[in-house]
């Protein structure tokens, strides 16, 4: 078993956290194959991806209540045996509805290892510490985005859609066998919970500053699965783009996160969670806009959604590790519960923006464009907003008063 504080465990955590990414980011250059194959439209193909966030919102509802219970690793190797069989059935489905319903099996099981990777986090590290923990897992996480879609994209075109889930399910069995072998029990005896689901869920549901951090990781996701749910439309049918060159421009934005997450690493503990996500929010907000002018003035370019998607994605390293870790600070005891109910909230959103921007693309590129505006915007928005009630939180803790 590894040793917490180790890059090995950080690296081990990493892979499971991506498990769930390398099940959307892989097979994305198929997306327009699949629905030529299996005689469906783009907004039933794309149901493929909202259907998937719904089953890891539900999924993540369960899981994070259930390990702070019964601990971190059996519900853990559980979750990832689902997955494993569900991104099977994926590889078999003969017809749409098929692969939507194996699609929505295999996030439930994908939807613990994120819940799980985070409350391990949460059970070893504090603040900052925590945060930056977070940060290195996102930087070597970052590396799905960047290479899955590279993956898709050959496996598209050498033997077809079928061949990116047979590699998701050998990526699962990988992960699920170095969490059994490697994977220590985080959650210490005096944490287990006999409170309930919904009692758990109510006391993170109540605590007004956790809210806020878990506002910005909402919209700003939700600007994410926006992307992510239309640009292989507009990149490759209104853009003209072949899937293995929308590859490379998902790899290149995906720059922006991994230069993200590696440089909160490195500055979190010095300058602290809230001015990194200050950084983070203003950048956000800087692509969404930036994208919204470039689709005005060159609506034809692909430079105009790939280019301010790396300053977004830029921003969303910056703040999106350190807003999961002010999220789970105050709960120590119900990092399970706090997890889930972050995960809930953060996939139920983006599976909604994700199926309104399928269903809304069409001979331009102006619904992906403002959905992920808004999602930088109202990320702003929420942070800014939301500073003095921060502050006096922290006022409140400093002087040894409950709050």
């Amino acid at each position: 078993m590894l040793r917490p504080d180790t890059l090995a465990l950080t690296a081990l955590l990493a892979l499971l956290t991506a498990v769930g990414p390398l099940s959307i980011d892989l097979y994305l250059p198929s997306l327009p194959s699949i629905g030529a194959a299996l005689g469906a439209s783009p907004s039933a193909v794309g149901l493929t991806i909202s259907l998937y966030l719904i089953g890891f919102a539900v999924g993540q509802m369960v899981y994070g209540p259930l390990s702070d219970r019964y601990g971190r690793r059996p519900v853990l190797l559980t979750a990832l045996a689902i997955f494993c069989l569900a991104s099977l059935s994926c590889a078999a489905s003969p017809s749409i509805a098929a692969l939507i319903g194996a699609r929505a099996l295999q996030a439930t099981g994908s939807a613990g290892t994120i819940v799980l990777a985070r409350a391990v986090v949460r059970d070893l590290y504090e603040g900052p510490r925590a945060g930056r923990e977070l940060s290195l897992m996102a930087a070597i996480m970052g590396l799905a985005p960047i290479v899955a879609p590279l993956i898709g994209g050959v496996l598209q075109t050498a033997f077809g859609w079928r061949a990116c889930f047979v590699f998701i399910a050998a990526a699962g069995l990988v992960a699920l066998a170095s969490a059994y072998w490697l994977l220590p029990e985080t959650l210490r005896p005096r944490a287990h919970q006999s409170a309930g689901l919904v009692a758990s869920l109510t006391v993170v549901a109540r605590h007004r500053v956790a809210l806020t951090f878990i506002g910005v990781i909402t919209a700003s996701y939700a600007g994410l699965f926006a992307y992510i749910s239309g640009a292989p439309f507009v990149l490759q049918d209104l853009l003209g783009l072949s899937p293995v060159g929308f590859g490379v421009s998902f790899a290149l934005a995906s720059i922006g996160y991994i230069s993200g997450t590696s440089l909160a690493a490195r500055i979190v503990t010095r300058v602290g969670l809230e001015r990194t996500i200050t950084w983070g929010v203003v950048a956000l907000a800087g692509g969404g806009v930036g994208m919204v002018g470039a689709t005005a003035l060159a609506p034809g370019a692909v430079a105009g959604i790939v280019v301010p998607m790396t300053v977004y994605l830029l921003g969303l390293g910056l703040a999106m590790p350190q807003a999961l870790a002010g999220a789970l600070q105050p709960f120590p005891e119900r990092a399970g519960a706090a997890s889930s109910l972050i995960g809930c909230l953060q996939q139920a959103v983006a599976a909604s923006t994700g199926a309104l921007v399928a269903h809304a693309i069409g001979a331009s590129a102006w619904p992906l464009t403002i959905a992920i505006a808004l999602g930088g915007c109202l990320s702003f928005a929420i942070w800014i907003a939301t500073q003095r009630l921060r502050a006096a939180a922290a006022a409140k803790r400093g002087s040894g008063r409950p709050g």
